[in-house]
This record gives structure tokens, C-alpha cells and sequence, in this order.
């Protein structure tokens, strides 16, 4: 009479069969929850944002801070690194703020502490003269780019792709003069910026013009407007107008400034989605802006 059993050994195959083909069902849904990890933003750094954190004189980061000599500075003047402490936070964004005509650092220094607390490496530089034009103020931007990301003694903190550059007044003119000459540069945020060019074709870079309704060194209307509309409608901007504030506004602590920098800058250099709430949709006009356009709230 025929053997109708299966042999030991063939019902060994068989399980192991069974085995391989479960993990098979098992591997893929293991994988699949990869994507959703990559998917996440390396980028992100500090908590989740509310209204009081951006507009808190300080972030979540503890800060340090260390000086540039003029003479080790190459193509600038100098000045002071702010950085967060953290060394188990991985690297950081960074930004280079300029200060305006006749002025030096010091006229900026507010902002290294408050945006270094959210997660930045900020450089507030001096430039080669206190008279020294846009075009120079954007090279010398620049050159401090460079400085930060291969010279300086936080280089090993900063993500060298995920750069900005801020600047007041001539310094802000500088700003846009920076992000013609270097489309790289992640994020731009020129502050009552004067230049005596008035368009800016060229810009691709996601750019925040903050202007300030009193200003009467660089009127909005020969200044920060024209500079808004000519940048190409497919580039990310905002121009914000701080109502009844000088063209000297920026080189004093303002909330509304520090809330709309730190949102553009996590934006932009950090692809921190969690920050768009801030800048979308467009404000109405408040007690401290008077006006705000954009093209990135569409």
C-alpha cells in the first residue's frame, strides 16, 4: 500500500517555506515605516512652536557667545558668534546680520542671543568702514558666510547649506545684494533697507522685507515697496510695514520683528513647516504692522 504520508523531512521544508514566506509579509511592513521616519524633518530644532515662544526674548536653547577680531576676519570687519550650547542637538542654521550706515554691531546685538536661543548660529559682524555702500555690505556678508562655516571656532556646529543673511539699513541694501550675487543662501531678511538700486529681478531666495511706516531715511515708498515688487512673484516674499516706527526700529528688542525673523528663518533655513503658522495666512493689519503682503500664503 502507497505511503500517503508526507515524510518528516518534507513537512520541515514546508513549515520553513511557511516561515520564509511570512517574514516576507512582515519585512515590507517593518520597512514601511521608514519613509514616515524620513519624512520627518532632520532640520527641526527646539520644541513645538506656540505664539509665546516666538515672540519670548528667549528660546529653548542655552547660548553662548565668542569674538572675531577684525584682524583674523577676512573681507569684514569682525564680530560676535552667538551659538546654542548643545552639542547632542546636531547642527545648527546660521545667519549673518550687517549693521547699517555709520553704525557697528553693537547697533544689532540684540538679535544673537534671541535667534541663537531658537536654534541658530548667529554672526553680528562689523564691516571693513562705517561708510561702506550696499554692494560692499553684500560682499562683506558673504565673506563672513564663508568666515563662520570654514575659519570659525563653531564651524563643526553650523550646516554649512542652511545659510541666511540679515542687515539694517545699508546693511539690509547689502542683504539683497548678498542673495543676487549668491542664490544659495536659504533666506534673506532686509531691515528698513535703503539701496540706491531699486529692483531685484535676480532674487530667488525666500526674502522678508521688514519696512517701517515713519521711516523717513529710507521711505518705504522709494525703498522698501519698489524692492518688494520687484522681486519675481515665483520667489517667497513678505514685506511687513511696523506701523508708526522709524527707520532706526530694528536696532532696538521688537517682538514683531523677532517673531517674523525666527518664523522666516525656521521657514526657510530649517524647512520648518511647524513655523508657517506664524506667516500664514497674512495678518490682518494690527497695532504693530500696518501692512503685510506675501506670495507665499497663496
Amino acid at each position: 500500500m502507497p505511503n500517503t504520508l508526507t515524510p518528516p523531512s518534507r513537512r520541515s521544508v514546508r513549515g520553513l517555506r511557511a516561515s520564509l514566506a511570512a517574514a516576507a509579509v512582515a519585512v515590507p511592513l517593518a520597512v514601511g515605516a521608514v519613509p514616515a521616519q524620513a519624512a520627518d524633518n532632520p532640520y527641526e530644532r527646539g520644541p513645538a512652536p506656540t505664539t509665546a515662544s516666538v515672540e519670548a526674548t528667549r528660546g529653548s536653547f542655552a547660548v553662548s557667545q565668542t569674538s572675531v577680531s577684525s584682524y583674523s576676519a577676512t573681507g569684514f570687519g569682525g564680530g560676535t558668534i552667538y551659538y546654542p550650547t548643545t552639542t547632542t542637538a546636531g547642527t545648527f542654521g546660521a545667519v549673518v546680520i550687517a549693521p547699517g550706515y555709520t553704525a557697528t554691531q553693537s547697533s544689532m546685538s540684540w538679535y544673537g542671543p534671541r535667534l541663537a536661543s531658537q536654534g541658530f548660529v548667529v554672526f553680528t559682524i562689523d564691516t571693513n568702514s562705517r561708510y561702506d555702500q550696499p554692494s560692499s555690505r553684500g560682499d562683506q556678508l558673504r565673506a563672513a558666510l564663508t568666515y563662520l562655516t570654514t575659519r570659525s571656532t563653531v564651524r563643526a556646529r553650523i550646516d554649512a547649506t542652511r545659510l541666511a543673511v540679515m542687515g539694517h539699513s545699508m546693511g539690509g541694501g547689502g542683504t539683497l545684494e548678498a542673495v543676487k550675487d549668491d542664490p544659495s543662501i536659504k533666506a534673506a531678511i532686509p531691515l528698513t533697507p535703503w539701496n540706491t538700486d531699486k529692483t531685484w529681478p535676480e532674487i530667488s531666495t525666500p526674502t522678508l522685507i521688514i519696512g517701517a511706516q515713519d521711516d523717513s531715511t529710507a521711505p518705504v515708498a522709494s525703498h522698501s515697496e519698489p524692492f518688494y515688487g520687484s522681486i519675481p512673484t515665483a520667489t517667497d516674499k513678505v514685506y511687513l510695514e511696523l506701523r508708526g516706527a522709524s527707520h532706526f526700529a530694528p536696532n532696538s528688542s521688537n517682538t514683531t520683528i523677532a517673531k517674523y525673523s525666527i518664523s522666516w528663518l525656521k521657514r526657510y533655513v530649517d524647512n520648518d513647516t511647524r513655523y508657517t503658522q506664524f506667516l500664514c495666512p497674512a495678518p490682518t493689519t494690527t497695532v504693530a504692522i500696518s501692512e503685510y503682503r506675501s506670495t507665499n500664503c497663496s
